[in-house]
């Protein structure tokens, strides 16, 4: 299904790690280690691994660090690893779990910039925005329950945004002793508001945040500025168009979602977590002029058929293409349980009126408990988002939000107060998901360059040329949001 979304980045799932090392220490710095090496040549039964200069080996005489595996990339070292985690960062005593990271190494004088997807992790080389602006170093981590960064048993109470976050504080710790220069965290999307969180709880770790299409939904029941956008996102003809096809979609409900049925039992998808083929049907239709928002936009609305002449194969394509129809399946729900369960827990979700469905739709857009299996409890709590929000306008520091013009996601973005410091919010004129500092207007994406090289202890005419120091590099620099796959649904 979805054939027109192939393109997106595929998540890898490697089977068979390693176990843990348990190795000592590595020393602070390279000329600790030389003094190390002299001074125990004569030991021929000490260990060699701190001695090393070498960064595969210095990364994994850090206790509890593991190697999956070494993938060569031209000019990096790039290694997939796993890293022991406590399940619950306030009693570290009470069991451990392997979490999976990345390390892109360019050189240890270089900074490193720390990314997050909030979702699973890539295990291709990739580079996210910033790393290619400070030729740095790059950490990416797998968040925390998305398999097989998951505890067993699975006690999911111990997913929220403080645990994630002390996740990442506690492999900066590890890793600041082998990358000594300047560090910022990043992230697309769900990985922006992970990095936003990662700064409200750790404000010390991190030299700057570079933040993208983050959204921030602030109070979880009150969501007309998604309303508003959908309103004017667009030409009225373009809007017309998507409307019109979503509409057709429940009025012809009977015959397509036959051919639904069709495909579930030839895939063997079932229905289990959100109850029905009918409400699964339902919610993927009423993702289409969202998902076409989200990855598209008005340049290719052309190509959306004319509703009232488009056959039933037309109209089924259709909506498969932009929403997709496997998002709702149980197969399709199950990677991304995590994030629905944060999502019904503290992040909250969209809900979006879309009047021009009235008497059509039976369940109007379904709140995120549906996604997740009735077997997992769950409480929504309303203070988590105002803190975060409250934080971040009162105490930003070095932050750089980006948004997407015609984003949705960007409907309900972060917003800095009198209290905040060197911090930015641009919006990309024309983006969507996928805007980045180089598709601001000219003004403000020389002074968000020139900001991030300068909170990563660039020398000074590197700063005011606010010019990327590495060239591009298509293999490597993807989209902000392709370290996931996307089997559409609304999510970040």
């Amino acid at each position: 299904m979805r054939k027109s979304l192939r393109w997106l980045v595929s998540l890898s799932v490697l089977i068979g790690t390693v176990g843990s090392t348990g190795v000592a220490t590595a020393a602070d710095t390279e000329t600790d280690r030389t003094t190390s090496v002299a001074d125990s040549q004569s030991t021929d039964t000490q260990s060699t691994d701190t001695q090393s200069t070498d960064i595969k080996d210095r990364l994994l005489a850090i206790p509890g660090m593991s190697l999956i595996e070494e993938k060569p990339y031209a000019g990096y070292r790039f290694l997939v690893l796993n890293y022991e985690q406590p399940i619950d960062h306030r009693r570290p005593w009470a069991g451990t779990f392997q979490q999976r990271i990345s390390v892109l190494h360019k050189d240890t004088d270089r900074p490193t910039v720390f990314r997050t997807s909030g979702y699973g992790l890539s295990t291709t080389p990739s580079r996210a925005e910033p790393t290619r602006i400070v030729d740095g170093n790059q950490i990416s981590m797998e968040y925390r329950f998305f398999t097989p960064s998951r505890p067993a048993p699975a006690d999911w109470s111990k997913l929220d945004i403080w645990q994630a976050a002390s996740d990442q504080h506690r492999i900066f710790t590890a890793l600041k002793k082998i990358y000594g220069k300047k560090w910022l965290s990043t992230g697309g999307s769900k990985g922006g508001m992970t990095a936003t969180y990662y700064e409200r709880f750790y404000p010390r770790d991190m030299d700057g945040v570079v933040a993208y299409v983050a959204p921030n939904d602030v109070v979880n029941n009150e969501d007309s500025a998604y309303d508003r956008f959908f309103a004017n996102v667009g030409t009225q003809e373009c809007r017309d168009r998507l409307n019109g096809m979503q509409r057709e979609a429940l009025v012809r409900r009977e015959p397509l979602q036959k051919k639904y049925k069709e495909w579930a039992e030839s895939e063997g998808a079932t229905f289990n977590t959100v109850g029905t083929l009918d409400k699964a049907y339902e919610a993927v239709v009423l993702d289409f002029v969202w998902g076409f928002w989200q990855y598209y936009g008005e340049g290719v609305c052309d190509q959306i058929p004319d509703a009232a002449t488009a056959s039933d194969d037309t109209v089924y394509e259709t909506i498969d293409a932009y929403s997709g129809w496997a998002a709702y399946t149980d197969q399709g729900l199950e990677y991304y349980t995590p994030y629905y369960y944060q999502a019904a827990t503290q992040l909250g979700s969209p809900t979006i009126q879309q009047p021009h469905l009235a008497g059509l739709s039976r369940y109007g857009y379904q709140p995120a408990r549906n996604f997740v299996p009735s077997s997992i409890p769950m409480r929504f709590q309303p203070q988590v988002m105002r803190d975060v929000d409250n934080w971040v306008r009162k105490n930003a520091h070095q932050m750089l939000f980006v948004n997407g013009q015609n984003d949705p996601w960007s409907a309900e973005p972060f917003r800095l107060g009198k209290g905040a410091r060197d911090s930015y919010v641009y919006t990309a004129p024309g983006a969507n998901h996928g805007a980045n500092v180089a598709g601001l207007a000219d003004a403000e994406r020389e002074k968000a360059t020139a900001r991030i090289l300068a909170w990563a202890g660039v020398p000074a005419p590197a700063v005011q040329a606010a010019q990327p120091l590495a060239r591009f590099d298509a293999r490597l620099d993807k989209p902000v949001d392709e370290d996931v796959t996307r089997e559409h649904g609304v999510r970040p």
